[in-house]
């Protein structure tokens, strides 16, 4: 399973703080996933940081 940020990111950080293994905040301060799959015992992890993303900007790739 792969995540992606669209460009609807408000830059708020919840995702790298819940899920830094799979997202970071960019030098330009909106969130990146990681290109690779995630491995399986973060999907669950990456999962609530999808939903939990108060712009709705992280989708399943």
């Amino acid at each position: 399973m792969k995540f992606k940020v669209n460009d609807s990111c408000i830059s708020c950080g919840m995702c790298a703080a819940s899920c830094p293994e799979v997202f970071h905040m960019t030098d330009a301060g909106v969130a990146e996933a990681i290109p690779d799959d995630v491995a399986p015992e973060l999907e669950a992890s990456a999962q609530d940081a999808m939903n939990n993303c108060p712009a709705g900007a992280i989708e399943e790739a």
